[in-house]
C-alpha cells in the first residue's frame, strides 16, 4: 500500500510534533536501509531541498501555494523579534501567518497578532496573514499575493 505525500508528510510531521522522531536523524537512519519498501519516498520527502517542518494541516494546506508563486522553501517555526513564526524567507524579508480560527479568533488574540506584525515591520520585515477561509477557498488570491510579494522583495541583481 502506498499512502499519498501529503498524508506521509502529515505523518512524519506529527510524529516529530509528539517528540516520536527527529527528522534529521530518520533521514540520516534511512541512508543505512536504502532497499527498504518506501525508504525511497521518505528519504525524497526528508531532503533538505523538499521537505518543510509545519505545525498544523493549515499551514500544509500553505505551502504548495508558496510553491506555486516560485517562493523557495521557507524556514518554519523560527523566533524572530521575540515571536516564532509560520513562515519566514529570509532573503526577502518576509514573514507568512497562516491563521486558523482555533487560535486567532478572539480579540485578545487577534491584538497579539497586530503586535506581532508591527515588531516584524518595525524590524524591517514584511508580514503577511492569510485566514484560514483564504487559504482553503481563495488559493489564487493567496498565490497572487505571494507572487506580487516576492517580486517586490526580491533584492536587486
Amino acid at each position: 500500500m502506498c499512502i499519498p505525500r501529503q498524508e506521509l508528510e502529515e505523518a512524519v510531521n506529527e510524529a516529530d510534533h509528539l517528540n516520536l522522531i527527529d527528522p534529521e536523524s530518520l533521514r540520516e537512519a534511512l541512508d543505512t536501509f536504502p532497499e527498504r519498501p518506501g525508504a525511497g519516498r521518505l528519504r525524497h520527502l526528508l531532503d533538505r531541498a523538499t521537505f518543510v517542518l509545519t505545525d498544523t494541516r493549515l499551514e500544509q494546506l500553505f505551502l504548495p501555494l508558496a510553491r506555486a508563486a516560485n517562493l523557495p522553501l521557507p524556514e518554519t517555526q523560527v523566533w524572530l523579534n521575540g515571536y516564532r513564526v509560520d513562515f519566514y524567507w529570509p532573503a526577502l524579508g518576509l514573514v507568512v501567518e497562516a491563521d486558523s480560527l482555533r487560535y486567532h479568533r478572539t480579540p485578545a488574540k487577534q491584538a497579539v497578532d497586530h503586535r506581532r506584525d508591527q515588531a516584524h515591520f518595525a524590524s524591517g520585515l514584511t508580514p503577511l496573514r492569510f485566514s484560514h477561509w483564504q487559504i482553503r477557498h481563495e488559493p489564487a488570491h493567496v498565490r497572487q499575493t505571494l507572487a506580487i510579494a516576492s517580486q517586490r522583495l526580491a533584492p536587486v541583481t
